[in-house]
């Protein structure tokens, strides 16, 4: 039957308004799926292994008390023995220097005053050899400079300058003392005590925890640093003198001083500068209460040996390793690697852990920074810069019109 005109101009309304309708949803739909904005891609992190780290056995003496620290890390690294104060002997006389270094300063380059020898100097001289005190000569009339007094006291171990430096900068030992206590306060040395200047009297105490920051003070002293490690010296009126320390024969060693008494034994707070990967690591160490300097220097390398093994350099990231990864809805995929190569050096079995930050990403190009990842190794924080290994591509316009579900 033939059409109607009311049917075939309804028909053609439909047509119309279809091709209409198609072409406004066409018009819509296109834009908005070719210029739509992609929707951020997250990372997959990848898991972290930490580098493993084979412990090392320290040789620790059966004796006294030992501790070893190292400059820039925090407090003692290991220690072994009687942790308690325990007489020091002569490792008193760097707190002497320091403390009268803060009263009457010196630069490396610089003497100081000269101090005029009188006969309580020699007086001094006669109480310390009548205590079989270690002493280095002196007559009156002669002048000394400061620095020089200082050689003597920390070089020559001398008793009787020890107390001449402390009478010429505080008056007295008496003065002295006050002033030296609250200087240990200052430095949070609780558990030294001091009875006098030069450490012969055995209420001079400390423990090795203790001795191990005052090694650190006193190599932050370039004065103090620079005559710790002077194997000789030429003093005017005095001639020449050597230092006590004979383990400042073995490479490397900086020092710092003897002490020896009957009730102390041989004492030797000492540093050492060992070069571990790129990194000069100072190591400062105390051991008290051994029977002979000889067999106590022999204690303290076989020590420093396992010391020095137990710093090792540890690379954290090589330049192009892989921490994290990207992959599209349109195939397009990237790895997240780092921008460096870094490592550090670690004691011991220092923990180390990763955190990997990676923002997400939309199109990008190769190379773009996003993000970065953090390392901590014990107190230590190491940031490396992360960036995209390829180029995440535009999908281009087939994906993003057969694809509206991912685009919105």
């Amino acid at each position: 039957m033939p059409l109607s005109r009311r049917q075939i101009l309804r028909r053609r309304r439909v047509t119309v308004f279809g091709a209409l309708g198609l072409l406004l949803a066409s018009g819509i739909y296109l834009p908005m799926t070719l210029l739509a904005p992609l929707s951020p891609v997250a990372a997959s992190i990848a898991p972290y292994e930490a580098p493993v780290q084979e412990p090392v056995e320290l040789s620790f003496p059966d004796f006294g008390s030992t501790a070893v620290g190292a400059i820039g890390y925090p407090g003692v690294l290991a220690i072994s023995g009687n942790t308690k104060p325990v007489p020091i002997a002569s490792i008193t006389k760097v707190i002497t220097v320091l403390v009268v270094l803060d009263e009457k300063p010196l630069a490396i380059d610089e003497a100081g005053p000269s101090i005029l020898m009188t006969s309580a100097d020699v007086a001094l001289w006669n109480k310390q050899v009548a205590q079989n005190g270690s002493v280095a000569p002196v007559s009156s009339g002669i002048s000394l400079s400061e620095r020089e007094l200082m050689d003597l006291i920390l070089v020559k171990s001398a008793n009787n300058y020890s107390e001449t430096l402390v009478n010429w900068a505080f008056g007295s030992e008496k003065a002295y003392l006050p002033i030296a206590r609250e200087w240990l306060a200052e430095h949070n040395l609780d558990n030294t005590k001091l009875t006098d200047s030069t450490g012969f009297d055995s209420g001079n105490r400390s423990s090795s925890a203790d001795l191990v920051e005052l090694g650190k003070i006193a190599l932050a002293h370039p004065v103090v640093s620079d005559i710790v490690k002077t194997k000789s010296e030429s003093v005017s009126h005095v001639g020449t003198i050597k230092n006590t320390n004979d383990l400042l024969n073995v490479k490397g060693v900086r020092g710092i001083k003897t002490g020896t008494t009957d009730d102390a034994g041989a004492c030797l707070l000492f540093a050492i500068d060992y070069v571990v990967g790129d990194e000069t690591i100072t190591i400062v160490g105390v051991m008290l209460g051994g029977d002979t300097h000889p067999a106590l220097n022999d204690r303290i390398k076989k020590l420093l040996k396992t010391v020095k093994a137990s710093f090792h350099e540890v690379q954290l990231s090589a330049k192009g390793q892989v921490f994290a990864s990207y992959s599209t809805a349109w195939g397009d995929s990237s790895d997240v690697v780092a921008t460096e190569e870094t490592s550090v050096v670690v004691w011991g079995e220092t923990p180390v852990t990763a955190l990997v930050r990676a923002q997400a990403v939309g199109v990008s190009v190769s190379g773009e920074d996003v993000g970065d990842l953090t390392f901590a190794v014990g107190d230590q924080k190491v940031v490396v810069p992360l960036e995209l290994s390829a180029t995440i591509d535009d999908p281009g316009p087939w994906w993003r019109l057969t694809n509206p579900i991912e685009l919105f």
